[in-house]
């Protein structure tokens, strides 16, 4: 839901999962100097990306491919390995994109949902039918944060039949403790069936860029790269996601500072009495069963735009603190109001 803004207010916006730190130095550099070349092929189909990636994760380079956004790759596999008559099963409430990407695709999902704010993977398996041909597994999972251990994808694996197809979205990884989700990369090598989505857009600052990529073995990569030509991704973003791969611990860095200023929020959210599961993303759920829309409308009209889902709850990026203080102080006083 979109909220009116209160015009002669402060605008925060905090209902995009954008992260607050712009383009590294270099990133930008990059970004100038390939532009100057806009008018070559240059890297058509992203090799050298591939390659770097490859190297940055210790895989094989054949089993990476570059897209222009994360979402735009979980679209081509939906595509190219669901249809009619097939499911894909996923959590829920998860990336709303999920079933419009499956009825692009002429396909249907079938939404499990939520033990608590995390994935219900037993009645996942329990899911799984015939006709099901990829699993959706968003972790941290958006919107709620929560995030998948490795062990407990490990007997998830164990469940499944030969024949589906076990996607991992990490877009938000690089926020979370490491200790605390499931390295995707690991269960990819060891499983023919795991694949890997991974995005610039957000922890890197790449978001109007448009460069993901995909970490799969060769059956799921074969049929996406006979359209690859079609979905190619920018020089000029190609060049800016070396630059960003090149500064990548200074990157986790700055996702350190966005993961203490999203814990100080979420303390602050408990102390007045919300309910709000610890997030490892940059950004939290405030789980509302009604009164969304009229809690997100108070927010707008105080400047401060937060992601409402009517019947669910509020989602909140973490932005700058200052953003982050004025969604605070507006909470307080919702919550007092409504108590």
């Amino acid at each position: 839901m979109t909220p009116v803004v209160a015009e002669n207010n402060p605008f925060h916006q905090m209902s995009l999962n954008e992260t607050v730190h712009p383009p590294l130095p270099e990133v930008v550099d990059a970004v100038l100097r390939t532009a100057r070349t806009a008018h070559r092929t240059l890297d058509a189909l992203g090799g050298g990306l591939c390659q770097a990636l490859a190297a940055h994760l210790g895989v094989e380079p054949e089993h990476v491919l570059a897209g222009p956004g994360s979402g735009a790759l979980l679209q081509q596999l939906f595509s190219t390995r669901t249809g009619p008559d097939t499911d894909t099963v996923h959590a829920w409430p998860s990336w709303e994109a999920y079933p419009m990407m499956a009825a692009n695709a002429g396909s249907t999902t079938v939404r499990v949902p939520l033990t608590g704010y995390d994935h219900d993977l037993k009645a996942m398996a329990d899911a799984v039918t015939d006709r099901t041909r990829m699993v959706l597994l968003c972790t941290p999972n958006n919107p709620t944060g929560t995030a998948l251990e490795h062990d407990r994808i490990l007997r998830f694996l164990d469940r499944l039949p030969a024949h589906v197809t076990v996607v991992i979205d990490e877009a938000y990884r690089d926020f979370a403790d490491p200790g605390a989700i499931a390295d995707g990369i690991a269960l990819h090598r060891a499983d023919e069936r795991v694949c890997v989505v991974r995005t610039f857009s957000k922890s890197y600052g790449l978001l109007s860029l448009r460069v993901g990529y995909l970490v799969a073995h060769e059956p799921v990569l074969a049929p996406l790269r006979t359209i690859l030509p079609f979905y190619r991704v920018s020089a000029v973003a190609q060049e800016a996601a070396l630059a960003a791969l090149g500064a990548h611990e200074r990157v986790l860095r700055q996702c350190a500072e966005t993961a203490q200023e999203r814990d100080r929020l979420h303390r602050i959210l408990l102390g007045q009495g919300w309910e709000a599961p610890a997030s490892q993303g940059n950004f939290l759920w405030l789980p509302m069963t009604s009164g969304v829309e009229r809690f997100t409308q108070f927010c707008a009209d105080h400047g401060v735009v937060v992601c409402g889902k009517p019947g669910e709850g509020i989602r909140v990026t973490v932005a700058e603190p200052d953003a982050n203080q004025a969604f605070a102080e507006l909470a307080g006083k919702y919550r007092e109001a409504s108590v």
